[in-house]
């Protein structure tokens, strides 16, 4: 067993311990894909990150993600919240204004501006209408029917998201799926506020991997990020605006999504919540 220093970083929360956690493992080289899982599991969060030297020196690090037993390519509060702990832990970047992580989905850029931080959203691996059949199935898992659904597209940066639009925000927040849907399921649910207001986009999250139970993610980075690539596309919205999620858990997650280059950034406040060691 080493000592690790560990983080645990609130993110995207509009104050403390109101955004969506992670757990972040410095220093894991050496650990084993089982004894990743393992602690990954043992967290009991959405997503526990390992950070390992970078094997290009395009980066400035590289980080394992895990969603308890299932490792994922790219996940957006992860990406957000292992950059804090990188920094808080004394890591300093090659570019003072620019943070390289290497992950399974390749290469992202950060930028820093005090307490936030902000990827760029990668580009979209599956993308595209959604067939009627995994529509109604979607709707089944989160009890509606899909008279109820705008639009419907493949939203899926890494982990397989499922975008469907509703008529309203208050559609959103009444959204009741079922405990333990067959499959695995990766379904991201939002509808456009009313024109003026100071929040641009109501966000829900839920997945279900392996047959377990559905679970929701409380502020979720990488599908506000590939949901805004579909909703800036299809000029249902423009950058700069806001995004809000976790309102039904009781958290209240604020995503601010830019555009800069020709790129979409996905930004958000980030806190260290817990900084000590892990025996791992």
């Amino acid at each position: 067993m080493t000592s690790r220093p560990f983080r645990q970083v609130d993110v995207f929360g509009s104050a403390p311990y109101t955004g969506n956690p992670v757990a972040v493992v410095l220093d894991a080289e050496g650990l084993t894909d089982a004894e990743m899982t393992r602690i990954s599991e043992w967290t009991n969060l959405s997503e526990c990150t390992f950070v390992l030297p970078p094997t290009t020196p395009d980066a400035d690090y590289r980080v394992r993600i895990f969603s308890l037993s299932t490792e994922l390519p790219f996940a957006g509060h992860p990406t957000l919240g292992t950059a804090r702990a990188w920094l808080d832990a004394g890591g300093t970047p090659r570019d003072p204004g620019r943070i390289v992580q290497e992950c399974g989905a390749g290469l992202v850029p950060l930028r820093r501006e005090d307490d936030t931080l902000a990827f760029a959203a990668p580009p979209l691996v599956r993308s595209g209408p959604v067939d009627d059949a995994t529509v109604a199935q979607a709707c089944a898992v989160l009890g509606i029917s899909p008279g109820e659904v705008i639009d419907a597209a493949w939203v899926d940066n890494g982990p397989g998201w499922v975008g469907l639009l509703l008529d309203s925000p208050e559609a959103v927040a009444a959204l009741s799926p079922a405990a333990a849907p067959p499959g695995r399921w990766d379904i991201g649910v939002a509808a456009l506020h009313p024109a003026g207001s100071d929040l641009a986009l109501e966000v829900r999250a839920f997945f279900c991997h392996d047959g377990g139970a559905l679970r929701e993610d409380p502020v979720t980075g990488s599908l506000n990020a590939s949901l805004a690539q579909w909703l800036t596309s299809t000029g249902r919205l423009e950058a700069p605006y806001r995004a809000r999620q976790g309102t039904a858990l009781g958290r209240d997650g604020r995503i601010l999504v830019t555009a800069s280059d020709g790129e979409l950034w996905i930004g958000g406040a980030t806190h260290v919540a817990i900084a000590g060691t892990v025996e791992a």
